[in-house]
């Protein structure tokens, strides 16, 4: 009887191996060998800020950081490829509010990428063009406007970051 119940463990464990990988390779998600990578390691270029909100250009170059990093792929000066990117559009509009601080925002954004070489020379270029809906949950300390728009920023950026890092490494 161990034996049978060894068979019937293992035949189980295939069965939801299989099942779990049908279910991944069905939903956008795919397991990416690290040799499938466009680079082991990036630098993060110019990143021109030409809207009238201060500071997105810090905050889009830290959220593409930690994505590459995510990613397994290091961030450093002396990368093989540079990403650099342009900000020319950036509009938040207040969607909904509770207790008189905004928590949902209709942010839309325009930033162009280009992935160059070390010579230089654009070997791609991407946009990210579309409006985004960032709702600000941490009700920890909501007491402004202004903390809340921060952090409707900061995961607007994120978006962009894990938008382009995932067209561009997994081509």
């Amino acid at each position: 009887m161990g034996d049978e119940k060894k068979k019937i463990t293992r035949y189980a464990l295939r069965i939801s191996l299989f099942a779990f990988l049908f279910f991944m390779s069905g939903c956008g998600y795919g397991i990416h060998p690290q040799s499938a990578l466009l680079a082991t390691k990036v630098s993060i270029g110019l990143i021109d800020n030409k809207t009238a909100e201060p500071k997105l250009q810090d905050k889009l170059n830290r959220a593409l950081t930690e994505e590459f990093m995510k990613q397994g792929v290091r961030v450093g000066p002396s990368a093989e490829y540079t990403l650099a990117a342009v900000i020319s559009r950036f509009d938040m509009v207040s969607m909904s509010e509770k207790e008189g601080v905004t928590v949902d925002y209709r942010v839309t954004v325009n930033v162009d990428f280009r992935l160059l070489d070390r010579s230089g020379k654009v070997i791609e270029t991407r946009s990210v063009t579309s409006p985004f809906i960032v709702s600000v949950t941490e009700e920890a300390n909501l007491g402004s406007l202004l903390a809340s728009k921060e952090v409707a920023e900061r995961k607007t950026m994120r978006d962009i970051a894990m938008q382009i890092v995932g067209e561009l490494l997994f081509r």
